[in-house]
């Protein structure tokens, strides 16, 4: 089980300062969609440049032209790229292909697909690296979260390893463990902490254990 830092809402020189305080506990950095948005992928390039051998992923989130933007983030050193269960087939083959190529990545974020068990069979035999359940920003809000859907996945997905992400804390850390996934997507319940080191140190501790 591998813990990845999500960063969304910081700057190049923030994410960097962030990383340098926990990086001995993480496994995966993720430049979040809002820094890519701000940034561009110059954020990417620059986490993989400070941290050489830190697995970097981008969560470009991508809808369409799989196999180019894939081939953008490899480029700028990714070594996972995001793209959404709701892209078509052959926008995620696309995709899949061209990290092949180069040795890298590919994790579908399941976020707003509706029939999850259905969707995630479909998208493991199309040979993605990642199946992500993923309960976003503004339903968090609305207290839900993604620990069933989790189950749900992992009772289908036979190829692709499992991952879930969304509003996870180290009080709610114990029940995602429970359902064994393969990764913990964790961001403000680690950026949000005062002591951030911390807070990775007692995650990545429980995962280990878990």
């Amino acid at each position: 089980m591998k813990l990845q830092l999500a960063l969304d809402l910081v700057d190049i020189p923030g994410a960097i300062e962030v990383v340098k305080q926990v990086e001995s506990f993480v496994d995966i950095v993720e430049i979040g969609t809002p820094i890519v948005i701000n940034e561009g992928l110059h954020a990417v390039k620059a986490l993989k440049e400070a941290f050489p051998n830190m697995t970097v992923l981008a969560d470009l989130k991508i809808m369409d032209a799989g196999g180019y933007e894939v081939m953008k983030a490899v480029e700028a050193g990714a070594d996972i790229v995001t793209i959404l269960g709701v892209a078509e087939d052959a926008s995620i083959k696309g995709a899949v292909e061209e990290a092949k190529k180069h040795g890298k990545q590919i994790l579908v974020d399941m976020i707003a697909v509706k029939n999850l068990a259905v969707r995630a069979a479909e998208v493991d035999a199309l040979g993605v690296d990642y199946i992500c359940v993923h309960t976003g920003y503004d339903l968090q809000a609305e207290g839900q979260n993604s620990f069933e859907d989790l189950r749900t996945i992992k009772a289908v997905v036979k190829n692709a390893k499992v991952a879930v992400a969304g509003g996870i804390k180290l009080s709610t850390l114990p029940e995602v463990i429970a359902v064994n996934p393969d990764l913990v997507i964790v961001g403000g319940g680690i950026t949000g902490e005062t002591n951030m080191s911390s807070a990775a140190s007692e995650m990545k501790r429980l995962i280990t254990q878990g």
